[in-house]
């Protein structure tokens, strides 16, 4: 097998997390003085502040605060919501084939280590990965790729012996660029978004050694 590596993205790709952070931004909207028009404001793979800097303009809010506190508070509001975060079906048995076949697992997350960090404790997962990347720690942001290639660097493994499983288009876009295969793991409505991925597939289940043999 041509892989040594598997590199995982968080939100959305291990966790159902869309209706937690949904609710998140709805709160914190709220607390701006705005009734969302939609139960998912958030852009699905987008950074925090990329979500705000458009949801700003669309809401006309002219609220003296930052990109930083806005950040800051929509944390602080999504770890009320951690309870309603389930692990994904299928994740801990195929991490169990991963540790079983020596592959290094590494998890390359947006979302800053604290709450990460929460998420995983929750989910006992906290001695899953060998290695973890966090949003803090790159200065760009997913689909720049320096998440992927920090993390390929902190495992001691090339970019190509890298195998990528993302949710997002920015997440696709960010591991090609890294020189990565990537499979793209889809929700009921959005396959169509990840046609850039290498494999599409419904669920950690269709993640088979014959189609990772295939890539």
């Amino acid at each position: 097998m041509k892989f040594s590596a598997v590199i995982f993205d968080l939100d959305g790709t291990i966790i159902e997390s869309e209706n937690a952070w949904g609710a998140t931004f709805v709160e914190v909207l709220k607390s701006l003085g705005v009734i969302a028009k939609e139960t998912h404001p958030q852009i699905r793979g987008a950074s925090l502040k990329a979500s705000w800097k458009l949801l700003l303009g669309r809401y006309s809010i002219k609220k003296d605060i930052s990109l930083d506190e806005l950040e800051v508070l929509t944390y602080l509001e999504y770890e009320n919501h951690l309870d309603d975060i389930e692990v994904k079906s299928g994740f801990i048995e195929f991490v169990d084939f991963l540790k079983n076949s020596d592959f290094q697992i590494g998890l390359a997350t947006s979302t800053r280590w604290e709450t990460a960090n929460k998420i995983l404790e929750n989910g006992g997962m906290t001695e899953i990965f060998n290695c973890i990347t966090t949003g803090e720690e790159v200065l760009n942001p997913k689909p720049d790729p320096e998440i992927f290639t920090l993390t390929s660097d902190k495992l001691g493994v090339e970019r190509e012996g890298c195998l990528v499983i993302e949710d997002s288009v920015s997440g696709i876009e960010a591991a090609r660029q890294a020189g990565m295969k990537v499979v793209a793991i889809a929700s009921n409505d959005n396959e169509d978004e990840l046609s850039e991925a290498d494999v599409i597939v419904g669920g950690f289940s269709e993640i088979t050694p014959k189609v990772v043999d295939q890539l």
